[in-house]
């Protein structure tokens, strides 16, 4: 199982990294594993104080849950993973199951944060993209999918995105393997990461056959 963590910062084009990837790839060969599905339940904070809460901060993500579940997968294991409501700020009911995989993304904007899962990614993508072209996808994506208004979007944007950009997910870069400017037009980086990933693959799927042999 190769372990692929891609970080960046938000609306710098992760998804459509992650969709190129798995795109390029045979199917059933890949599962994406978002970090958003691992953010802490606050079902027991009053609906009026869930707004106040910092989704930008390494703290509000289950670190535990995450780790656990990937190294559920690489034993062979099912799990099911948890969803999140973006509108209720809780932890859904529902789940969502995941079987093992040759390829595990772990997808999200403070992935690359945390130390104890960074051990266990293979290899480590940072999508990297001008702010302003991030501001514009956020504003974009918030006022449709999550129902907030342009003004609700760009003072969030000041007050907590940025800071936590400049914080924690901006230094995490240093921890990449590779980084990829201009989020997911860049094709060349895209097509190389594939390359790389396939390359991979195939080493391991030699190795198999060997063993096997030699069994």
């Amino acid at each position: 199982m190769l372990i692929i963590g891609i970080a960046g910062g938000t609306g710098s084009g992760k998804t459509t990294v992650v969709n190129k990837i798995m795109n390029s790839l045979p199917q059933g060969e890949v599962v994406v594993m978002p970090q958003d599905s691992y953010y802490k339940d606050s079902s027991h904070i009053p609906p009026e104080e869930r707004s106040k809460i910092n989704f930008d901060e390494p703290n509000a993500i289950e670190w535990s849950l995450l780790v656990e579940h990937l190294k559920q997968l690489k034993q062979g294991e099912v799990i099911q993973m948890p969803t999140y409501s973006y509108l209720t700020c809780t932890r859904q009911a529902e789940t969502v199951k995941v079987s093992p995989a040759d390829v595990v993304i772990v997808e999200g904007i403070l992935v690359l944060t945390d130390p104890v899962l960074r051990d266990m990614l293979d290899i480590k993508v940072f999508v990297d993209a001008d702010p302003d072209d991030r501001l514009i996808r956020v504003i974009a994506r918030d006022c449709i999918e999550r129902g907030r208004t342009p003004e609700i979007v760009i003072n969030r944007y000041q007050d907590v995105l940025k800071p936590m950009h400049c914080q924690y997910i901006e230094p995490s870069k240093r921890y990449a393997d590779l980084i990829v400017p201009q989020g997911g037009s860049n094709i060349v980086a895209i097509n190389l990461l594939t390359d790389y990933i396939e390359s991979r693959l195939r080493r391991g799927a030699a190795r198999g056959v060997n063993a096997q042999t030699v069994v």
